[in-house]
């Protein structure tokens, strides 16, 4: 906020307390006339009384003018002004965010004493795990981890940087960054076409080297999919032979990711969580792996 809105935010406020005092204190007395006590109001046969305000009704007026004045000598609230206290609704936040992670710090330690599959059937780890997702990854991954458009299933069998606990934690830890080059200007349009189909049909055909569009995988595709589109954890390239879609699966939007790319982010958290706490979300997310495992059999 700039010096100008800041003192008049200040003088606006100090004129509002001045006028009130003035406005209280100028009505505490009046001239009452003895011969007709009442203003001249009448309503249903009420008449209203002329009479100065109750003393007690002063006084507790009085008592939330010294309060405001405290207040906004002592808080912010009189623009920049940072208040006597220094109080702040970030600090205030701050402190209790402390104070939890210190009341929590305990128990989340004895959770580091077990490795990520063995801390995956303890139950009250997991639920522990699931509110740290929820508060952390749900906003991407959805709050079942089931994923959205261009944001993985975390449920499935299909993994793009693979889902040992190792790589998981990997990738909660440092993110990951996804890229694939656009296409379009070296396929052309029957090329894109052709392409798009023949990585459509991929899941039910597999791969055909001998076609021209297979020729054309082969030699543009193959390097990050590998040989039979079955994808590489290294590089974060998926597994075009099954029928998973980060982008969507219908020709139409595979022709979209081959012509102009796709670049698929996902932060680092290893400034934003503790050790323990990615331990913990490390194996939470390896049981949804598990999870979907045991349901697939």
């Amino acid at each position: 906020m700039s010096n100008f809105w800041s003192l008049w935010i200040i003088l606006l406020t100090a004129i509002s307390i001045a006028l009130i005092v003035w406005l209280l204190f100028s009505n505490r007395k009046i001239t009452v006339n003895k011969e007709n006590k009442t203003t001249g109001h009448v309503y249903d046969g009420i008449e209203e009384y002329d009479n100065p305000l109750p003393s007690w009704w002063i006084k507790m007026f009085v008592i939330s003018i010294v309060f405001a004045i405290g207040y906004l000598a002592l808080y912010p609230g009189l623009g920049n002004y940072p208040g006597l206290l220094h109080w702040t609704s970030v600090g205030k936040w701050e402190k209790e965010v402390q104070q939890a992670e210190l009341a929590t710090e305990s128990l989340y330690q004895g959770f580091m004493n077990k490795d990520v599959v063995a801390l995956a059937d303890d139950k009250k780890a997991m639920r522990l795990g699931k509110r740290i997702f929820a508060n952390n990854c749900a906003i991407c991954h959805g709050v079942n981890a089931e994923g959205s458009y261009g944001f993985p299933n975390l449920t499935d069998h299909d993994w793009l940087y693979g889902s040992e606990p190792e790589q998981i934690r990997m990738s909660i830890t440092q993110g990951r960054n996804g890229a694939m080059p656009a296409w379009a200007s070296i396929l052309g349009n029957d090329g894109l076409e052709s392409m798009s189909q023949y990585v459509s049909n991929l899941h039910t055909t597999g791969t055909d080297a001998t076609s021209p569009a297979g020729k054309q995988f082969a030699m543009l595709c193959s390097a990050c999919h590998g040989p039979e589109a079955k994808g590489n954890p290294l590089m974060g390239a998926p597994n075009l032979s099954d029928n998973i879609w980060l982008y969507g699966g219908d020709v139409g939007q595979i022709k979209q990711s081959i012509a102009a790319g796709r670049a698929g982010q996902m932060p680092a958290h290893h400034d934003k969580l503790s050790e323990e706490k990615i331990h913990l979300l490390t194996a939470y997310v390896y049981q949804l792996r598990q999870s979907s495992d045991a349901n697939a059999k």
